[in-house]
């Protein structure tokens, strides 16, 4: 069954009932408007109430009418319409008395129709009351008007004339951060999930300092949503558990959503305190690196994939390789303050330091880049004349070279700290050979020189056949003595 009917196509009765340039009535879209407001008043008893009294049913001719109304509302001048006739006011008193969940989610998703439209979307925003009303459906108990009311706030956000009062009103509203944290951390609605993330993504890309309120927050318990409406104790939500929940839900129904919560964890690692707040959780950070640690190396960009899965996984390896990058360098420093501390040469304690698989997978990234290159080149010289075609292959060019950057940044830290027993170990398997430590350098040279040369050391301790004949292959790393 379709979640909306299809829209009256009839013809406007009357010689100028036309809504704008559309065959819609507004005699027939005002008498709905008209029976919304009798279903919320005060004499009228809700229908269909259930025996406990807390939700009520829609009759199915009013919610085929009004579902008409939702799909109709797509189009501009039907939303012109409702905004004049202060549709925004009428739903407004919908959540507020309404106790018909079905109800509640069709007029938000009115409205996050109508907000497609930029003068709608300033009226809509500039709202104060109406502002904090839907603001409030975040902590409503049901997934479809979550996720209608998601929709409608990132609508809003990715308006740059409003988004910045939707910022500043999130911020000034603790509930919000409660509510999308349950969100995350309980439901197991993927396009819920999809579409929250998507909302949280663009918050923290737009204002740093709501991040950083989010990093900091948890610290004390706090009301959040119930079934009942009534208050209900929550758990002291951190952020970062938050965020991997969600992303273990989305993970294997939904790409486009993975990708989305490894772009929120990236965008954390840009300030300290995110970092902190991923490595000094209680386990260390473990339960982060394993889930990006099991994307990259069992996951994406696999041995039996063909190499140009690089472009379609672009940006998601660019965000976990990111992240993986930021930790590694902040244990790693907290390892050698250790050192320093002790003035005794302590051996890596954390779990991920010296990941061979991780290692080999890295290696493989480069090595499927270097293969899209060639491709990308052949694809250049066929479509010389194609000004578009140019355009989207500078893009493609632009965003894998910052997966590469990212991807050699963590591969030369790592191959640093390499030992002669991690080293034998990579060989052993099969992630160290000519083919790939010859990549790693062809990659890395020049501008991590010190990186290779260090890795190189330990090499010709473990393999020193290996060891010169790359030697040969790359003559700027033969030892000076």
């Amino acid at each position: 069954m379709d979640r909306n009917p299809s829209p009256p196509s009839s013809e406007a009765e009357e010689e100028g009932d036309a809504v704008g340039n559309t065959v819609y009535s507004k005699h027939w879209l005002f008498s709905i408007l008209t029976r919304l407001i009798e279903v919320i008043s005060p004499e009228k008893t809700e229908p269909a109430v259930s025996p406990e009294g807390s939700q009520a049913e829609l009759d199915e001719e009013m919610e085929n009418d009004i579902c008409k109304v939702w799909d109709m509302s797509m189009d501009e001048d039907v939303a012109l319409f409702l905004q004049e006739f202060n549709a925004p006011d009428i739903f407004m008193g919908v959540f507020a008395k309404s106790k018909c969940p079905r109800l509640t989610e069709i007029c938000v998703g009115i409205l996050g129709n109508m907000a497609c439209f930029q003068d709608i979307c300033m009226s809509i925003s500039k709202d104060e009351n109406l502002g904090q009303v839907l603001l409030q459906r975040l902590c409503d108990s049901d997934s479809p008007t979550l996720l209608e009311t998601s929709r409608l706030l990132l609508t809003c956000l990715s308006q740059p004339e409003v988004a910045n009062v939707w910022v500043e009103r999130i911020r000034e509203n603790p509930s919000v951060y409660d509510c999308v944290c349950f969100i995350m951390s309980s439901s197991t609605n993927v396009e819920l999930l999809v579409k929250v993330g998507e909302v949280v993504d663009k918050l923290f890309d737009l204002d740093e300092e709501l991040m950083l309120n989010w990093i900091k927050n948890g610290t004390c318990r706090s009301v959040g949503p119930s079934v009942d409406d009534s208050p209900e104790e929550l758990p002291d939500f951190k952020i970062v558990p938050c965020i991997l929940e969600a992303a273990k839900q989305v993970r294997s129904d939904n790409p486009e959503g993975l990708d989305v919560y490894m772009h929120i964890l990236q965008l954390l690692t840009t300030v300290d305190e995110g970092i902190q707040a991923i490595v000094q959780a209680p386990d260390g950070g473990k339960e982060t690196w394993s889930l990006l640690y099991d994307l990259v190396c069992h996951e994406l960009c696999q041995p039996d994939d063909p190499p140009i899965i690089v472009q379609e996984q672009k940006t998601v390896l660019a965000s976990i390789l990111s992240v993986l990058s930021a930790m590694f360098a902040s244990q790693t420093e907290q390892e050698y303050t250790k050192m320093r501390k002790s003035n005794v040469k302590l051996p890596f304690s954390c779990y991920f330091i010296l990941d061979m698989p991780l290692i080999g997978s890295l290696i493989r990234i480069l090595q499927y880049m270097e293969g899209c290159g060639k491709r990308s080149v052949d694809n250049s010289k066929e479509s010389e004349q194609q000004e578009t075609g140019r355009a989207d292959l500078n893009e493609e060019d632009f965003h894998l070279k910052i997966l590469k950057d990212i991807c050699c940044e963590l591969l030369s830290n790592m191959l640093q700290e390499l030992t002669k027993e991690n080293t034998l170990e990579g060989l052993q398997e099969g992630h160290l050979n000519e083919q790939t430590c010859s990549c790693a350098f062809q990659n890395l040279l020049p501008l991590y020189f010190a990186s290779v040369e260090s890795f190189l050391e330990v090499l010709r301790e473990a393999d020193q056949t290996l060891a010169d004949n790359l030697e040969k292959r790359f003559p700027s790393l033969k030892v000076h003595t």
